[in-house]
């Protein structure tokens, strides 16, 4: 049988991937529930997700789900063993300009890196697509720059 993910969720007690599929033959839609077996809050997600979607029972079921979304449901399931809201997790994986990356441990280091490198490929425009402009030339207004004593300096040498 072939099967197509509608939706997939978490549930905190017992801890489970909800998947919500359709059969491809019947069109009937159906739930399953994935256990999460042996994850703790000290788990690596990205090692448990992979397994999960390769798993032999999940893996027709679990074919159209990317890996990345995978990652992010075990990632909020550890973040709620660990004791963290649901907000908490949902602003994790949210990119703020003005965080300060310096201060965050190596696991979320790597997670908002891998979400800018997303977000990146997103924005990216390469010379095949049909919006792609060569040179772009932007004219930006004196008045918007701060002044500083050095600059008066360097403009008389020029």
């Amino acid at each position: 049988m072939s099967y197509e993910a509608k939706r997939c969720g978490v549930q905190f007690s017992p801890p489970a991937i909800i998947l919500l599929y359709k059969q491809k033959d019947t069109n009937q839609v159906r739930k399953r529930i994935i256990p999460v077996r042996n994850f703790s809050k000290y788990s690596d997600c990205c090692l448990a997700a992979e397994r999960l979607k390769n798993h032999f029972r999940h893996k027709e079921y679990l074919g159209g789900v990317p890996l990345s979304q995978l990652k992010r449901l075990h990632t909020v399931l550890r973040d709620h063993m660990q004791g963290h809201s649901l907000q908490h997790s949902h602003a994790s994986f949210q990119v703020d300009p003005e965080e300060d990356l310096n201060k965050l441990n190596d696991d979320d280091l790597a997670r908002k890196k891998g979400q800018m490198d997303q977000l990146f490929e997103q924005n990216r425009r390469l010379k095949d697509d049909p919006d792609f402009v060569y040179d772009i030339e932007v004219e930006f207004s004196q008045s918007d720059q701060e002044k500083c004593s050095w600059d008066a300096e360097s403009d008389d040498g020029f």
